[in-house]
């Protein structure tokens, strides 16, 4: 089972625990998103490496992989019946514009990737209820 994540606990716990739980948080949706995507011929790298080049590129790298993370959402989201209109740019653009706007685009576009993998993770634990279900029959 794929965890359903608050993006409000993200932003609170964040704050209270001075950005460790975001990390563990995103670490976490990097698995889960690894799971659900499996099989798109695709690995999103694991969050610690993605801090790590982010510190080295001067947080270019973590664009790049937020951006990486949008277009793998859209492209795996007819896998499971969903339907996004935000993809890997728009999430660039609210990353951009959300540099501009104080922070409240960065934020709005970590809302969508939570938002998102949140539909994704109800339909793949739906249909993994589902195979448990027909083949326990």
């Amino acid at each position: 089972m794929i965890k359903r994540r608050s993006f409000i606990t993200l932003i609170l716990l964040s704050i209270i625990t001075c950005g460790i739980y975001g990390i563990f948080f995103w670490y976490s949706y990097t698995d889960d998103l690894n799971t659900v995507c499996n099989g798109d011929g695709k690995q999103t790298r694991n969050y610690l490496i993605t801090i790590l080049l982010s510190i080295i590129t001067c947080g270019i790298y973590y664009w790049i992989w937020l951006y990486g993370v949008g277009n793998r959402l859209y492209a795996n989201a007819p896998r499971y019946r969903c339907r996004f209109t935000e993809d890997g740019t728009t999430i660039l653009l609210w990353m951009i514009i959300g540099s501009l706007l104080c922070g409240f685009g960065t934020l709005y576009a970590q809302y969508i990737l939570v938002r998102n993998m949140n539909s994704l993770a109800e339909q793949y634990n739906y249909d993994m209820h589902s195979n448990f279900q027909s083949f326990s029959n």
